[in-house]
């Protein structure tokens, strides 16, 4: 255990209750999420959630599985993640999602890159989020990412990636639209 971790307090759930503004808990350790994303990085959000869901729709997946924006992703009682957009298979019960969601995506800033490709990535690997997609927007570029034996292998992404979600539900959404 580092010096720090040792003076620093450690928050919970409870306390990351009372906070104002957004943040993210990261194993007992606040991560402010403020000032909001840029107008870009919103638009793009709001494209892959449109995105998504008409792939869901297209399928008949949409009862099981739904496209989410931003919320709460509860992995422990000192560790609160708010990913981009998500995929939930399963109903959420509770005010914030307690269970892994089969995708996440994180739209990378200048201020979250370093986070979004070490810190959060760790924590969706160990979580076994199925796949993790990581969007670039200078770059007009997505890295697809899936759980393997337990590990996140880059796939070969084309506008045609096929998303396993469940047994019964796959889609293959347009996700080059994001960027026109």
């Amino acid at each position: 255990m580092g010096i720090a971790n040792k003076i620093l307090p450690h928050y919970t759930y409870q306390d990351y209750l009372n906070w104002e503004g957004r943040w993210e808990l990261h194993e007992g350790h606040p991560i402010a999420m403020s000032p909001l994303p840029l107008p870009e990085h919103q638009r793009v959000a709001a494209e892959l959630i449109t995105e998504f869901t008409l792939a869901l729709r297209k399928t008949g997946c949409k009862k099981d599985c739904k496209a989410y924006h931003q919320l709460d992703y509860k992995i422990a009682e000192d560790t609160i993640l708010q990913p981009d957009v998500l995929i939930v298979c399963g109903k959420i019960e509770k005010q914030y999602l307690d269970f892994p969601p089969v995708l996440v995506v994180e739209i990378l800033s200048a201020s979250t890159a370093l986070r979004d490709r070490n810190t959060k990535f760790l924590f969706y690997e160990q979580q076994l989020v199925k796949y993790y997609l990581i969007v670039d927007i200078k770059k007009t570029q997505i890295e697809v990412y899936e759980i393997i034996d337990g590990k996140y292998h880059l796939q070969n992404y084309q506008n045609n990636f096929e998303f396993a979600l469940t047994n019964e539900c796959s889609i293959t959404p347009t996700l080059d639209n994001i960027w026109e």
